[in-house]
């Protein structure tokens, strides 16, 4: 069983903090994303360009996600693709998908574009915080820790 590391890398804050943890647990980890992105020159860093395109990277992380691996993204119906195989799923935020939270994120999600579409809201998700930052490590290594405890 190997362990990897998939992140839905396009827009995901978080890039140092993922490889800091990999390499401390020495697991390889995955930039998917539609455009060229600076990696670390590690053996256990590998860059993935998809083509451009609605889902592309996302069908590239879902076809490979499985239960002995952990995927980083905001998508939430990534993250829902994701679960459906059993894989470790977290935001970059920090606060992991799970089975229980998905189907009202996913029910969130389809309110808040409705309200998006017809004006009501118009702004975004609140700024990134240190927080956010320090809350994504906890869950990175908690999640490592479970899944090199199956091994």
């Amino acid at each position: 069983m190997t362990i990897s590391i998939y992140i839905d890398a396009d827009a995901c804050p978080v890039k140092d903090e993922i490889y800091k943890v990999a390499f401390r647990y020495n697991v390889p980890v995955w930039v998917v994303s539609n455009s060229f992105m600076r990696i670390p020159d590690h053996p256990l860093v590998s860059r993935m360009i998809v083509s451009a395109g609605p889902d592309v990277a996302d069908d590239y992380i879902a076809e490979r996600a499985d239960e002995n691996c952990v995927v980083i993204t905001a998508d939430i119906l990534l993250a829902e693709r994701c679960l459906n195989s059993n894989a470790i799923v977290i935001s970059p935020s920090g606060k992991p998908f799970t089975e229980n939270s998905i189907g009202s994120a996913v029910a969130t999600r389809a309110l808040m574009e409705g309200l998006r579409s017809t004006g009501d809201i118009t702004g975004g998700p609140p700024p990134f915080s240190k927080a956010d930052r320090s809350r994504f490590l906890s869950a990175m290594d908690q999640a490592l820790v479970r899944l090199k405890r199956k091994t």
